[in-house]
């Protein structure tokens, strides 16, 4: 067959799956939650499901959380469906009981595999927050086939200041059916832990790395990373360089950090880290009883390597590492290696052709207009910025013939910060945002195979203004707004065969008024959240929420979608979790 009526039976064959996957959809989304609760509630999407009951093996159930030691649990596959998953959900709820505990890390692990990694709410004597947390978890699939060791990990111990105790209860959800050619042939975690851990890496020079020996016939790979910011990068985007540390009387080690990606020390690709703020970031009065954007349940950054894919199969260990540039303290990082092997070859063989982020490291340029008067008030900004753009590409050599694989990438960063400092007021103004706009291309001969381009935005704006009067009656007013934006396009001979766009946005403020009496209370304090999703297969996902005084104010769901009603296909992914990437359509 020609190549030109092969793109005419793969376009053919890729409308007819539209139309088809159009017809399946998934009314799901948030329960509605009571309007003048002070329980934990979010806008976020519910992962959608297919048809049919699913299998339901449960991880543990009602664990008490009362000290940092990991809770060991077993896991199996489930009985009653062996065979093939169309898809498979973790599902997780939790709760604080007892009194005050602060924000914690929650991690969920299985054969070294993180499976959730997300943040807690802060309760009180007279709030115990509940909350539910769900995960794609289709790609894993391989993963998930067999018998392996599994543990969760709160880092809650009850101390008298904080003797709240945290509660949980995690299922993982098996729906029967054909495969999903998204999941993996093999998924490998590259921590050192064999059940499970993250890395703490303290310097931009540490990393969490590991040799793999690898299949010989591997086709595609990706990397799942995490890189949550803590300690004293808990707040990175608010710090300044370091030789500006002082006189902004903030942080050092500057505004800027990226996670690298390299295979045997070669730059092979990128991760924006997302400025999760946790329950207890700048205010806990902010987040209450909505969090910020993903804080409870994080999503992984997916980075393409399938131009490696050539020199993963040459049957030699090879090590794939991550760092995070700017790192002046503490990140914790997972990563998850996904391979996905050509099933009709033993032997793939190839290289890197093009690698131009080797040349490109990442290196901020920093601008300073800080002015310091007479009397010693600081005044001015400092903007911090880094681009590039670069092309990795490989080739390949697969029972589909030579394929060659590229992955174009334009990454900005850009962080503002703007200061009035004086006796009576500290003043910072920050507006920042990361952007990757990447594009992953497979092609035989002149052929592409494979077109797959995503767009990701991650605005971040934060307003932190402390006056002291004549008094000494002291305020500290925040306000914060937070987003997440990604657009994808599954592309084939320029045509969209599938489009999506996810939106996040969250914002907060409120003020803390300190008495000189000693009085404290908080101040108009009050927040809201837009979730959006739509795709070009009618898919709409669309919930919005307000928060007044730390209870909910309002709360709609599907209003703005055809019908008021949220209805999206159930393979689609409308929390803005990886969908798969440069899946090939050809074949």
């Amino acid at each position: 067959m020609s190549h030109r009526a092969l793109a005419r039976r793969a376009l053919y064959v890729a409308s007819l799956c539209a139309l088809g996957f159009a017809g399946t959809v998934y009314a799901g989304g948030v329960s509605q939650p009571t309007v003048g609760s002070s329980n934990t509630v979010v806008a976020d999407p519910a992962v959608p499901r297919p048809a049919g009951t699913p299998c339901v093996v449960e991880l543990f159930s009602n664990e008490n959380y009362t000290d940092s030691t990991n809770h060991p649990f077993n896991y199996a596959p489930p009985a009653g469906c062996q065979g093939s998953w169309q898809k498979v959900v973790l599902e997780a709820d939790f709760s604080i009981t007892g009194g005050t505990q602060i924000d914690r890390t929650a991690n969920i692990w299985v054969g070294g595999v993180n499976l959730l990694l997300g943040t807690t709410p802060q309760s009180s004597d007279t709030l115990s927050p509940s909350w539910h947390v769900e995960r794609d978890l289709t790609d894993y699939t391989a993963l998930l086939k067999s018998s392996g060791q599994g543990q969760s990990l709160m880092g809650s111990p009850n101390t008298i200041s904080f003797p709240g105790t945290i509660h949980g209860t995690a299922r993982l959800l098996f729906y029967p059916g054909k495969p999903a050619s998204t999941a993996a042939d093999a998924v490998y975690p590259l921590g050192s832990d064999p059940v499970g851990a993250v890395t703490v890496l303290h310097t931009a020079t540490d990393s969490l790395s590991k040799t793999l020996s690898l299949p010989r016939n591997v086709e595609k790979a990706y990397l799942d990373v995490f890189a949550q910011s803590q300690n004293g990068d808990a707040l990175w985007f608010t710090c300044a360089p370091s030789e500006l540390a002082g006189i902004t009387l903030t942080c050092g080690g500057g505004s800027f950090r990226e996670t690298e990606v390299s295979i045997d020390g070669q730059p092979a690709g990128v991760a924006p880290v997302y400025p999760w703020i946790s329950t207890s970031g700048m205010d806990p009065a902010l987040w209450q009883p909505t969090p910020g954007a993903q804080t409870l349940n994080f999503l992984p950054y997916r980075v393409d390597l399938t131009p490696f894919a050539g020199v993963l199969s040459d049957g030699q260990p090879h090590t794939v590492a991550l760092s995070v540039a700017g790192n002046d303290n503490s990140f914790a990082a997972t990563a998850t290696l996904l391979v996905y092997k050509d099933a009709n070859s033993q032997q793939v063989t190839g290289s890197v052709t093009n690698n131009t982020l080797a040349s490109q490291p990442a290196t901020p340029s920093v601008s300073n207009t800080l002015q310091t008067d007479a009397s010693g008030n600081v005044t001015g900004g400092i903007n911090t910025t880094v681009g590039r753009q670069f092309v990795i590409e490989g080739v390949a050599n697969t029972s589909k013939g030579r394929v060659v694989s590229t992955v174009k990438q334009t990454v900005s960063f850009e962080n503002t910060q703007n200061y009035t400092i004086s006796g009576s007021q500290y003043h910072q103004v920050i507006a920042q945002n990361a952007t990757v706009d990447s594009n992953s291309q497979s092609k035989i001969d002149s052929l592409i195979t494979a077109d797959y381009r995503e767009k990701f935005n991650y605005p971040l704006n934060v307003d932190l203004n402390e006056t002291i009067d004549d008094q000494g009656n002291f305020d500290i007013a925040t306000s914060v707004q937070q987003g997440f934006q990604k657009h994808l396009a599954h592309r084939l001979l320029g045509i969209n065969l599938f489009t999506a766009d996810v939106s996040n946005a969250v914002s907060a403020s409120n003020t803390q008024a300190f008495g000189a009496d000693g009085s404290f209370s908080n101040v108009g304090q009050q927040s809201s959240q837009n979730f959006v999703y739509t795709d070009s297969l009618l898919g709409c996902y669309k919930a919005s929420l307000t928060t007044s005084a730390g209870a909910l104010a309002s709360f709609t769901s599907g209003k703005g979608c055809p019908a008021n009603m949220n209805r999206v296909s159930w393979f689609a992914h409308p929390d803005g979790s990886p969908d798969g990437g440069n899946a090939s359509l050809l074949w």
